[in-house]
Formats: C-alpha cells, sequence, structure tokens
C-alpha cells in the first residue's frame, strides 16, 4: 500500500512502514497505549501553557494536540514524532496574535502548511537537514531566552497591562512594574518550579508534569484560605459557547468546524494577506527545521530512518486541517516525541492515542483544568525555555568552535531576541548557505 503526493512523495510513510508492512499486534498496541498516555499527561498542561503564551485563549493549545498531533501522526515521515504546539512558535506567534487576532493567526497557519506541503512535493527535506549547528543554537538559544522573558509577568504576579513588542521595551517596563511583585503568585510559581527540577532526581517513570502542578494547585488553595487571590486560567479567560452561554476557563467541548477567517472579525484583503505571507513563509521553514530535527534526534535514539520529505506534507496538512477546528501552529516537539520514545513506542499510534488523551482532558476534566495557576504555567514554560537554550552546547560551541561559528551563532541569537524571526531565520538562511559552500 503506497500513497503519493503530486511530486511522487510518499505521504504517511511512516505508518505505513509501521503499522501495515510490519506486522501491527496486541503486543504493540498496549505499548503504545501506555506511550500516548504519558505524552498525553504531559502535552495537555504544556499546550494551554504554550497558546497563552502565544496570546490565545488555553483551549487553543488543546486543539492543535488533539487535531494537528492526530493528523501528522497519521501523514508523517517519521514513527516516533508528536507534534503539538511548541515553544520554537512563541516567539513569532505572539506579535501575530497581537496585530492580528486569533483569525489573523489561523490563516497565517494554514498558508504555513500550504508552504509545507511545497517543500515536501519539491522535496527540500534533505536540504533543510544541512543547517549548521551554531545557526540552529542561534536560534533556539534566542526564542529560550524571549520566552523566559514573557513569563517573568504571570511568574511574579506583576501588574502589567499591555506587553510591549520590542525586547528591550519588554524589559524596561518588566523592571518598572517589579514593585507589584504579588508573593502569592510568586511563591506558587517558586514551588512549581522545585517541583520540575527536583522531580527527575527521583527517577519516577511519571513526567513530572502533573505533580508540579498540583504541588503548585495546593499551594494555591492553602493560600486562598488567607485571603490572597491568584490568577488562573479561570480567572483570567472566559469562552463564549453556540447557544451565547459564557463561562470561565476551558469549554468542555469538542472542537468545532469554524472558517478561520470567521472566528473573529478579520480585515480580509491584500494588504493584510500580503503582510501575513512572509510570517507564513518563515513559520513554515521553522516548523520544517523543528520537525526534521526531531525527526533525526528520534532516529539516533531508536536506530530507524525517517522520511524526510513525507515528514515535511504531514506537517503541512496537519497546520492545514488543524486552523479549521482552532488550531494553531504545530510542529514537532523533540522533549514530547524524546518521551514518547522512552516510554515504549513502536508506531505514529502512540502519537494519535496522544491526542486522545488530551481530547478526553479537555472533555471531562476542563473545569478541573481552570483551577490552575498562570505562575504555574510560567514555572513549566521556564523549564522549557531552559531545555531549549541548550546552555552546554552554546558553551562548547563558545569555548571550541572556530570563530566564523561563534560569531553566526550569537548574530542568530540576537537577531532573534532583539528583533524577529523573519529577520532571523531570513538571515540565518544566508548564513547557512554561505557555510555550506565554503
Amino acid at each position: 500500500m503506497k500513497l503519493y503526493g503530486l511530486s511522487g512523495t510518499k505521504i504517511s510513510c511512516a505508518f505505513i512502514s509501521a503499522c501495515i508492512t510490519t506486522p501491527y499486534n496486541t503486543t504493540r498496541f498496549l505499548k503504545d497505549l501506555i506511550a500516548g498516555i504519558t505524552v498525553g499527561i504531559i502535552a495537555i498542561p504544556l499546550a494551554m501553557a504554550l497558546a497563552i503564551a502565544s496570546g490565545v485563549p488555553p483551549q487553543h493549545g488543546l486543539y492543535t494536540a488533539i487535531i494537528a498531533g492526530f493528523v501528522i501522526a497519521l501523514t508523517g515521515g517519521s514513527r516516533f514524532s508528536v507534534s503539538g504546539p511548541t515553544a520554537a512558535f512563541v516567539v513569532i506567534l505572539y506579535p501575530v496574535s497581537l496585530q492580528y487576532g486569533l483569525s489573523g493567526l489561523l490563516i497565517a497557519t494554514l498558508l504555513s502548511g500550504v508552504f509545507l506541503i511545497l517543500m515536501g512535493m519539491i522535496r527540500l527535506g534533505r536540504l533543510i537537514e544541512y543547517i549548521p549547528l551554531p545557526v540552529v543554537l542561534g536560534f533556539t538559544s534566542g526564542i529560550a531566552i524571549t520566552i523566559a522573558t514573557m513569563q517573568i509577568k504571570d511568574f511574579f504576579g506583576l501588574t502589567l497591562e499591555h506587553m510591549p513588542e520590542s525586547y528591550i521595551s519588554k524589559v524596561i517596563e518588566l523592571a518598572k512594574t517589579l514593585p507589584s511583585i504579588n508573593i502569592a503568585d510568586t511563591i506558587v510559581g517558586m514551588v512549581t518550579l522545585i517541583v520540575l527540577i527536583v522531580w527527575p532526581k527521583f527517577r519516577v517513570k511519571i513526567s513530572g508534569h502533573l505533580p508540579a502542578l498540583v504541588a503548585g494547585i495546593i499551594v494555591m488553595f492553602i493560600f486562598n484560605q488567607f485571603g490572597y487571590q491568584i490568577e488562573t486560567i479561570g480567572s483570567r479567560f472566559t469562552y463564549t459557547l453556540a447557544d451565547n452561554t459564557i463561562g470561565h476557563g476551558i469549554p468542555s467541548v469538542l472542537p468545532e468546524f469554524v472558517l478561520p477567517w470567521e472566528n473573529a472579525e478579520f480585515n480580509w484583503d491584500w494588504t493584510t494577506l500580503s503582510a501575513l505571507l512572509p510570517i507564513s513563509l518563515t513559520m513554515a521553514m521553522l516548523c520544517a527545521i523543528e520537525s526534521l530535527l526531531c525527526a533525526v534526534v528520534l532516529d539516533e535514539m531508536t536506530h530507524t530512518k525517517h522520511h524526510s520529505n513525507s515528514e515535511l506534507i504531514g506537517q503541512g496538512l496537519g497546520n492545514i486541517i488543524a486552523p479549521f477546528f482552532g488550531g494553531i501552529s504545530a510542529t514537532a516537539a523533540i522533549a514530547r516525541s524524546a518521551a514518547n520514545v522512552k516510554a515504549g513506542a513502536t508506531s505514529p499510534i502512540a502519537a494519535v492515542l496522544h491526542s486522545l488523551v488530551v481530547l478526553l482532558a479537555l472533555i471531562c476534566f476542563a473545569p478541573l483544568l481552570s483551577y490552575i495557576p498562570l505562575s504555574a504555567m510560567a514555572a513549566l514554560l521556564l523549564i522549557v525555555a531552559w531545555n531549549m537554550s541548550a546552555v552546554q552546547r552554546v558553551m562548547y560551541i563558545i569555548k571550541c568552535a572556530p570563530k566564523d561559528d561563534i560569531l553566526i551563532m550569537l548574530i542568530c541569537m540576537s537577531l532573534t531576541v532583539l528583533f524577529d524571526m523573519v529577520i532571523a531565520i531570513t538571515l540565518g538562511i544566508v548564513l547557512a548557505s554561505i557555510l555550506f559552500m565554503r
């Protein structure tokens, strides 16, 4: 059984190879089920935290993990990748949602999916894998710095009405509002952060995300008994159902099919579209880099081989379909995919089951998820930012690499932090090409 794209590139080759060409049995399904549940538990809080960091309500992160995670698992080219919202996109998505709203963000996601399919059809997958390490580390470290800075407000419970767009302005405004620090929010965030740091030392198979959030919620309830008010998902976010019922937190309903440009008022004209096109291309490039790097890491862990162009097409399909159900940009997540492998996954079915676990949590536990403190969510993203920063690898390059590599890494990092990913990725690709030719 073979499925092909318009240019002969195979679609769903990971699923076909793992579940059809290779016999799939009950034993393998049970292993995939355990892995899917494990990764699903990790994905639930991260999906919400990343949606909030991207400037949209938390349920859109869950919709992304459900829809995009399901579609990409069945159509992609890496059998162990788990896709959903990732920290890498926050730097791009937050300004887009700020300027164009939810509809603009969904349309940009859809357009990025089209670009990804085109990349897969013209077989750019192998070329993207040759981007030099200094360029990649410059991007990821710059993104990590920006994400960590954006979490300071919620972690310390600062009173800040509007977060400026430029990085320098963000730092100045955060410094000005430091006197408004909320001690209760800060302690909840600190407790969550400490549990996340200490938990791996116990060598327990369960991820530390859930215990850390539980600890943060317990501390929050203790503070509430003494009259302290701590901001939660339920206190900040509201939603309106089809029958005009207004609720707080996350709606416990299935993702609904809605045209992306009808989610909110959106000025559909050539000026807006022309502004979104370069952003969409940048999102597609970042998705391609992130997903293929993830696939390479998983190949090394499992001694398998992914199909790069099929993976790009799968990512493209996921990013085209997800916006029609409220999903934002998705790509393969290295941390969740690595956890998938360590939990015993044998095929893309594990990633499909991870999406179903997130769906079950949305339907059954949405009221409980609304009690999660925002300072605890900020602590989760601080850990994500630290892991993204790859401090040891950056220090190794600074100590041992040629001066040209160090300079290129620092340029990409600075551009990502001080300007935006559009400029950083454009120049990064140019620099990568020069390095490759040399």
